[in-house]
């Protein structure tokens, strides 16, 4: 199941992308991430009642979101490498910082920070990494946002690697956006979703709206055609399946009229995974705090 702390790492590795440094390992990330939670000097003490109510927001859960725009579900999405539901970026991963420690007091932080982190995580599972624009509505507590890049493989992965790469191909790398740029991080949302128990189906509408998401391949006019959509997306959106379907086939690149859907012969193949979020000023907080420990 995906963690706030492999979010964490996604904004580690396009930050350090973007800034032209090295960035920290998944295992540093998730080591500190842990370090981080369980200290309770880290929690700000003049956080607003307006920041909590932004930091709830993003836990796994909470949906105070309005859902986020699909204008541009058209593209179709690539064989192995796919786009999810809505918007997408990317950049080069970047290798892992290496800091030395001057007393024997910070032998722990040394071994944090001055180990590169080479081995790989046992665990490979198929991912996608999704980065929304997230902004104030009409200066409310209700927050707007907007598919900024979504992109991800159904080719198990080393989570390090796997994570790292999609991080910033998600990022820069989405046709059907601009590249993620230095200045829009301060409004950046990460969700990561780990895909697991895949299954065919030979009834389309054989899945559950909010527990599975779909992966679909068709053949039309002798052209093959395939897209998927994330187990959130018809949710978020308020589709029924029938709806959720012909927008697939639209986001696959089908073109024949929406009460024939049914006449296309569907290859339907159903999964599921929980997309969890991580916001900016959060990982922002950490990073700060993580700073201070390299500091000290």
């Amino acid at each position: 199941m995906a963690t706030q702390a492999h979010c964490a790492y996604c904004f580690e590795t396009l930050s350090a992308n973007l800034e032209n440094r090295d960035a920290l390992s998944l295992q540093q990330v998730e080591e500190l991430w842990k370090k981080y939670n369980a200290d309770p000097s880290a929690a700000d003490p003049n956080a607003s009642d307006d920041e909590d109510a932004e930091t709830a927001s993003t836990a796994p859960d909470a949906s105070p979101y309005r859902p986020a725009a699909i204008s541009r579900l058209a593209a179709p999405s690539p064989a192995t490498t796919s786009s999810s539901s809505v918007q997408s970026t990317l950049s080069t991963p970047s290798g892992i910082s290496e800091a030395s420690s001057a007393t024997s007091t910070s032998s722990s932080r040394s071994s944090l920070f001055s180990r590169a982190r080479k081995e790989e995580s046992p665990t490979a599972t198929p991912l996608f990494v999704t980065w929304n624009t997230v902004a104030k509505s009409n200066g409310t507590r209700l927050s707007e946002k907007r598919l900024r890049g979504c992109i991800g493989t159904f080719e198990p992965q080393q989570l390090d690697r796997g994570l790292r790469q999609y991080a910033i191909i998600s990022a820069l790398e989405d046709t059907r956006f601009n590249p993620i740029s230095a200045s829009e991080l301060p409004t950046l949302e990460c969700g990561v979703t780990l895909l697991t128990d895949f299954e065919p189906v030979s009834d389309p509408l054989d899945w559950a709206i909010g527990t599975h998401g779909l992966r679909i391949s068709f053949t039309y006019h002798g052209r093959r055609y395939g897209s998927t959509y994330l187990p959130d997306v018809a949710k978020e959106q308020g589709w029924t399946k029938e709806e959720t379907l012909v927008s697939l086939m639209r986001k696959a690149g089908w073109s024949g009229r929406k009460d024939e859907w049914r006449k296309v012969e569907l290859g339907v193949v159903r999964y599921q995974g929980r997309q969890v979020r991580l916001g900016q000023r959060e990982w922002e907080e950490w990073r700060r705090w993580v700073e201070g420990e390299m500091e000290e």
